[in-house]
């Protein structure tokens, strides 16, 4: 059974690398008109800054240190305060439904345009785009925390009670790894939203980053270096999901696999 899901694995790769490669074919021979080309920028181009960045000049690292440090930072203060706030409020009903219309406020405000604010607040360095990925990563997490407690089995909840569980033993073994399930859930989509608090920071006022690179290809109208930006941010938010992906097999390994819940 191992050897027929691990072929089913590799065959599902292999038709997705297939894919990848007809799009970049597509992609090169759809712009071998220099007109198109000026809009969409060619494959083979974007490939060359890349590697000027990384092998030739090297000039990459630097501004890619800056981006990935605005990230991680927003995504752990981000998520830590969020796990935090969505118990406290999810063991709170009466702070809930005392804060609920402020926190579906904030969470309707498009927080782009907190940018400049934060601009004027922090500086233009690294912890004014911190501050706005942080805005983007906590809410994610903290209504799926939030809901993850207010679901927890009240059957469950009982048992425990029934066991002479004390409030901080229901906390950390019935609330705390329910939350968790929620909360790697939401992590994966905010790995994407720490990038874009970051880069979207750097374009309203930064020196350093792969935004500030990006901003100022733009400015010039080179396509292919905008281009090279988007694919190194891409693959580096894909590494991040990655390894969150790899966490979350570890620290979640208790959970039954599909079917395993009927099973039991």
């Amino acid at each position: 059974m191992s050897k027929s899901i691990t072929q089913s694995k590799l065959a599902l790769r292999g038709w997705q690398i297939s894919l990848l490669i007809v799009i970049l074919a597509a992609w090169h021979f759809f712009t071998l008109d220099p007109k198109v080309a000026f809009f969409f920028g060619q494959p083979l181009e974007v490939v060359k800054v890349i590697w000027a960045w990384f092998v030739t000049n090297g000039d990459i690292y630097l501004h890619l240190g800056v981006t990935l440090s605005e990230t991680l930072l927003a995504f752990a203060i981000g998520t830590i305060a969020g796990l935090a706030c969505g118990l406290w409020l999810g063991l709170s009903p009466r702070a809930a439904a005392l804060l609920d219309p402020y926190l579906t406020a904030a969470n309707s405000m498009p927080r782009v345009i907190l940018a400049p604010i934060f601009g004027m607040w922090f500086g233009l360095g690294i912890w004014s785009k911190v501050a706005l990925a942080v805005t983007l990563v906590f809410f994610i997490v903290f209504f799926n925390v939030y809901q993850g407690v207010r679901e927890v089995s009240t059957t469950l909840l009982d048992n425990a009670r029934m066991l002479g569980a004390s409030r901080r033993q229901l906390l950390r073994h019935v609330y705390i790894p329910s939350a968790t399930s929620w909360v790697f859930s939401s992590l994966h989509t905010s790995v994407g939203l720490a990038f874009v608090g970051a880069v979207v920071g750097e374009y309203l006022g930064s020196a350093s980053g792969v935004g500030y690179l990006i901003l100022q290809a733009e400015g010039t109208l080179d396509v292919n270096t905008v281009f090279a930006g988007i694919v190194v941010l891409t693959v580096f938010a894909l590494i991040l999901d990655g390894l969150v992906s790899v966490f979350e097999d570890r620290l979640l390994a208790w959970r039954p696999q599909g079917g395993g819940t009927e099973k039991l």
